[in-house]
């Protein structure tokens, strides 16, 4: 599997296809990995209700999907300094290294703040976004603190060096806010990227949430019914109808 090495981490990814590039943000808030994308868990033992766009966009666009630093296979230091900027540098870090200037993105679940991320530190180099079921804060904080005390375990497990302190920092610069976490409700309201919006309806995706996005973004598609196998097929082809549409000629 090959790995894009920085001074502060080794981020593991994966290519599939060919074409205009797709990077991928898989769902699973700061577990966010690879195989999120497509398989079973616990909570989904007959398949996750997504589409995985691996297989499914591949034949049209070049997708790139990871795990994020410290999910999966990845591993990264953790800093007091650190948050949403420190994810999106290595989002644009892995383009360059892959030699793609300009490119789309979908994110599942945390990964739709990722996006609004990566629009906001690079607005010249998406092109558009698939937001898939959008976290939000939303009468759920409970859920955010519990993120964080499971990221706890899972960093000092691999390095107890790095403090709770130190994480419990990089906890309140990603979940201390509001709406999205990484962006201001200003800022989607200003927002000349194209966005496709598939809404959540859950505690950590909240209805409200996609509602707001929905409500403030100048450019945005919304099609609510997505989930699961009645919508599969659907999902896909209006996802990659987006994407064509927004692809730059």
């Amino acid at each position: 599997m090959p790995v894009l090495k920085r001074a502060d981490a080794e981020i593991h990814y994966e290519v599939h296809g060919a074409g205009f590039p797709l990077l991928l943000f898989a769902p699973g808030g700061l577990k966010s990995e690879r195989k999120m994308w497509g398989g079973t868990s616990a909570a989904y033992p007959n398949g996750f209700p997504w589409m995985d766009p691996r297989e499914a966009l591949a034949d049209r666009f070049t997708v790139v999907s990871m795990d994020q630093r410290n999910a999966g296979q990845s591993i990264a230091d953790v800093r007091p300094d650190h948050g949403w900027h420190t994810f999106a540098g290595d989002h644009l870090a892995l383009m360059d290294h892959l030699g793609f200037n300009r490119f789309h993105v979908m994110g599942g679940c945390i990964g739709g703040s990722y996006c609004f991320e990566a629009i906001e530190q690079a607005p010249q180099r998406v092109a558009s976004a698939v937001l898939q079921n959008p976290i939000g804060l939303c009468e759920n904080r409970d859920t955010w603190d519990a993120s964080i005390a499971g990221y706890v375990e899972t960093v000092r497990a691999r390095d107890p060096k790095i403090t709770v302190e130190t994480i419990e920092a990089f906890g309140r610069n990603m979940f201390g806010g509001d709406f999205v976490f990484s962006v201001t409700r200003d800022f989607v309201k200003a927002c000349r990227t194209p966005l496709y919006l598939q809404p959540g309806t859950d505690k950590p995706h909240p209805a409200h949430t996609s509602t707001e996005i929905a409500a403030l973004a100048p450019d945005i598609e919304v099609q609510h019914d997505w989930r699961g196998p009645a919508f599969l097929q659907e999902s896909i082809r209006r996802v990659r109808d987006f994407l064509t549409r927004h692809t730059p000629r």
